[in-house]
C-alpha cells in the first residue's frame, strides 16, 4: 500500500468532518487518519477490498510512516500547532 501525505488527516479532523475523508478516499482510493501524529488508521475503498488489492501489514506501514514523519517532520510540528 502507498502511503500518500496527501492522504493523511487527523482524527480530530476526521471526527469534525468525515465528509472530507470520504472525500479523500474517493478522490486517492485511501485515507490514513493520525492519532497522536502517528498513522492509527486507514480507511480506503470498499471496491479496492473486494478486487483483492493487498493491505500492507502493520509493520510495513509503521515503517512507512517512520520514513514520512521523518522527511516532513517540520510540517507535522507546524500542523500540531
Amino acid at each position: 500500500m502507498n502511503i500518500n501525505v496527501d492522504n493523511l488527516i487527523s482524527i480530530s479532523e476526521a471526527n469534525q468532518n468525515f465528509s472530507k475523508v470520504a472525500r479523500i478516499v474517493d478522490e486517492k482510493g485511501t485515507a490514513i487518519i493520525l492519532k497522536n501524529n502517528a498513522p492509527r488508521y486507514v480507511i480506503l475503498d470498499y471496491s479496492m477490498l473486494r478486487q483483492g488489492i493487498a493491505v500492507a501489514d502493520d509493520i510495513d506501514v509503521d515503517n512507512a510512516a517512520s520514513r514520512i514523519m521523518s522527511k516532513h517532520i517540520k510540517a507535522f510540528e507546524e500542523l500540531a500547532k
